[in-house]
């Protein structure tokens, strides 16, 4: 039985293994026979140059001091990575953009009853850690776009601050109006915490980083382990990004000189109550002084004290007071022209920026990009040249709102919609497995990339790593069986949080984000703890994982660029559609079903009890029972889709066979292919949304960079709008027709150049 286990264990392995393998180690999806068997030869040299010592060295020279957008090592770092990419023959330029950028002038928070205590604000020196004593360059720790305020209040905990939150407490009796409430880190983007607060009558909002989510519940701090110590603090924007993301005065329009701007009081995403962020340090002898109710039991952290809701008798003063400046960008932008269609161009990127040193975030992405054009360089040495264009990235001004990236797409939207092929960003990057998260049509062709790619560690592809860890980590068998048996492992979809969100959210191009992590976690995010010692002692200290990332994005870039077709594939997307408008159906019904039995709970006297058993229970309201939705145009839409995802998929794999004859003179199916993420856009953009144009993808109204998927119709069920709702189902519906209307034409151009 035993030797049977084994041999049984012994053939599963295989099979995983082979799974991993391309079907056809001559055939890559969108290239001829022999185009494959170069780019196959191109791809293993280009993986065989990036280097970790240089990677290491990169984050090294990078991090060295603090480079917030408008800071002198800032404009260095700028000029030092194009003087770099200058040297490697390639054609670099920077393109400068003007943003709002305000910095801290005054900054207060104190408790004045019933006892006194003034928060430190500030993050010590560490002896261990060189860097951390660079105060004179540190960003102090405050949250940007906070409007100004001067207020003193009770104060009230909301636990992470999110609409549910307020639910509860208006369950408990409690409100805010006046108040100044302090939320904790998590549940949702922090810009979602003073937005919330200001809408239910709040003055001001404190944030901080509770020990249970980030901190010694987790495990060692700092220094002695990688975890948040008791006065590291998480700097932040907390612009309304789900309105707009970018320079708060030119919604839609690029940064130049010359642009017209708002006036600052015009600017739609500054907080309405000042916010600032403290330590737990600080946050104990606030929460310590707050009476009430006995908060609910999740929403208890890891403080050594009674968690409590208020309001009071603490009373807390807030100040908040900046400095208004304009800071100019430094976007450094690399061009390598394509040979064969230069008009199609292939974009990557990664912001250069940071709060403070910024070692995980962004340098640990920073550098592989580096490489990785470092890996062309010598590439174009020895003959290679990419069909398609290739433009590389270093953005500035990611960490204030996506303002370099979304900058620059705005200046350049009309010809970005017109030639852009793709955009694959990076951010931070760790130690563990790959995280892929990206626009459908990308899935498959990613999965590919993964499948070729060595774990440096375990020595697998990293798609079997992958599969592996989600197999394992599946909730239910059916989740388990999904994983098993389908062909590509699924990717996650986009929301917002990084520089992607321009170019799917706003333009309609196809996008991916892709990083390695999960076995480096730590807790010095936004922090000047944030630098090349915690990252060399805690993380990816030996920069394997930096080199596997410059080699799955330099891979997928150069699959992109050199395909003869687009490898777009749009069976998944179709299939993960399907997905969503199933889940879209399932919320509906039970906001019905939840209606239905909370109305019978009031009629029936069933209340739920406070947290305090003193007090009599606060009766929810009565709901109203929603509407039967009319899901048909989202069904007849998607049944569109997946006829002719199914069409292009036959017609694809007919021009594939022998050796890719019909793949040759694809040009005008490139052309076809280039404007099918487009498809997925609307011109209106989302209700009260008008700058986010996808219909499938988008960050949450409140989630902030959450992703919520066809995100019209679902945060209408949500939010109970009925008539909001049926009229996105149609809207939807009428995009995901085009969307097959796009692929129809892209199949027609593809059968019309194999006959």
């Amino acid at each position: 039985m035993r030797r049977l286990l084994v041999v049984l264990v012994i053939l599963l392995a295989t099979l995983t293994l082979l799974s991993a393998a391309p079907a056809d180690p001559d055939q890559l999806t969108g290239f001829t026979r022999e185009n494959a068997q170069a780019e196959r030869q191109w791809e293993q040299k280009f993986r065989a140059i990036p280097d970790p010592q240089k990677i290491r060295d990169n984050m090294q020279r990078l991090a060295a001091r603090p480079h917030n957008v408008g800071s002198p090592y800032d404009k260095d770092n700028a000029e030092w990575l194009l003087a770099t990419f200058k040297q490697w023959g390639l054609d670099a330029k920077i393109e400068t953009f003007d943003v709002l950028f305000p910095t801290p002038k005054q900054r207060a928070v104190e408790l004045v009853e019933p006892k006194k205590y003034v928060a430190k604000l500030e993050e010590p020196n560490i002896a261990v850690d060189p860097t951390s004593s660079q105060k004179a360059e540190q960003l102090p720790t405050y949250n940007a776009y906070s409007i100004d305020g001067d207020v003193t209040a009770p104060l009230v905990y909301v636990n992470y601050g999110v609409p549910d939150d307020y639910e509860k407490l208006d369950r408990l009796g409690i409100s805010v109006k006046g108040a100044i409430v302090i939320a904790r880190y998590g549940g949702s983007w922090r810009g979602i915490k003073p937005k919330v607060a200001a809408e239910h009558g709040a003055v001001g909002c404190i944030i901080y980083s509770d020990p249970k989510d980030d901190g010694y519940f987790q495990g060692d701090v700092y220094p002695v382990g990688p975890f948040r110590n008791e006065w590291g603090v998480q700097r932040g924007s907390v612009a309304d990004m789900p309105l707009y993301p970018g320079d708060p005065l030119t919604p839609g329009v690029g940064a130049t000189a010359d642009a017209k701007r708002l006036a600052l009081n015009e600017a739609k995403t500054i907080t309405k109550i000042p916010v600032l962020p403290i330590s737990y340090g600080d946050a104990q002898p606030l929460l310590a002084e707050l009476a009430g109710p006995v908060a609910p039991e999740e929403w208890r952290g890891a403080l050594p004290i009674t968690y409590h809701v208020g309001p009071g008798p603490a009373k807390v003063h807030l100040l908040v007071k900046s400095n208004w400046d304009r800071k100019p960008l430094y976007d450094v932008i690399v061009t390598i022209p394509g040979g064969q269609f230069p008009n199609e161009w292939v974009i990557r990127g990664n912001h250069h920026d940071g709060w403070v040193n910024g070692a995980q975030d962004p340098i640990s992405g920073m550098s592989p990009e580096m490489e990785e054009l470092r890996a062309y360089s010598e590439l174009l040495k020895q003959g290679w040249k990419p069909k398609r264009t290739i433009i590389y990235a270093a953005w500035d001004g990611e960490e204030p709102g996506l303002l370099g990236s979304t900058e620059w797409a705005e200046t350049h939207g009309d010809e970005l919609q017109q030639k852009a092929v793709a955009y694959i960003n990076s951010d931070g990057n760790g130690r563990g497995y790959l995280g892929v998260g990206g626009s459908h049509s990308l899935e498959a062709m990613i999965n590919d990339v993964a499948r070729e790619i060595t774990d440096p560690e375990k020595n697998i592809p990293v798609w079997q790593r992958l599969k592996l860890l989600n197999i394992s980590r599946a909730k239910t068998e059916e989740d388990r069986k999904d994983v098993r048996d389908r062909a590509e492992l699924r990717i996650s979809a986009l929301g917002s949080g990084s520089d992607y969100t321009a170019f799917v959210d706003h333009l309609g191009i196809a996008s991916l984000n892709l990083g390695y992590g999960g076995e480096g976690d730590g807790g010095i995010y936004h922090s000047i703890y944030d630098d090349f010692y915690w990252y060399t002692h805690f993380d990816d200290t030996n920069f394997t994982y930096g080199r596997a990332l410059a080699q799955t994005v330099g891979t997928a870039v150069m699959r992109l660029a050199d395909a003869d077709v687009v490898p777009l594939n749009f069976n998944g997307m179709a299939d993960t559609y399907g997905r969503y408008v199933d889940e879209l159906e399932k919320l509906a019904k039970k906001k019905r079903d939840d209606a239905l039995e909370r109305n019978r709970e009031l009629d029936e006297g069933m209340f739920d009890a406070t947290a305090d058993p003193t007090k009599k229970s606060v009766a929810p309201p009565r709901l109203t029972v929603p509407p039967y939705l009319n899901f048909a145009p989202l069904r007849n839409g998607l049944e569109a889709l997946k006829n002719s995802a199914q069409k292009y998929q036959a017609a694809f794999a007919k021009a594939e066979s022998n050796g890719g004859a019909g793949l040759t003179k694809a040009g005008a199916v490139n052309a076809k292919l280039l404007q099918t993420e487009r498809a997925l856009t609307a011109a209106d953009g989302l209700p009260d949304r008008p700058w986010f144009k996808h219909q499938i993808y988008a960050p949450g109204f409140y989630t902030g960079y959450g992703v919520k998927t066809m995100p019209a119709v679902r945060e209408a069920i949500e939010q109970d709008k009925w008539p909001l709702a049926e009229q996105s189902i149609a809207t939807v519906g009428k995009v995901l027709t085009n969307e097959a209307a796009a692929i129809d034409g892209a199949t027609a151009e593809l059968e019309r150049t194999g006959q």
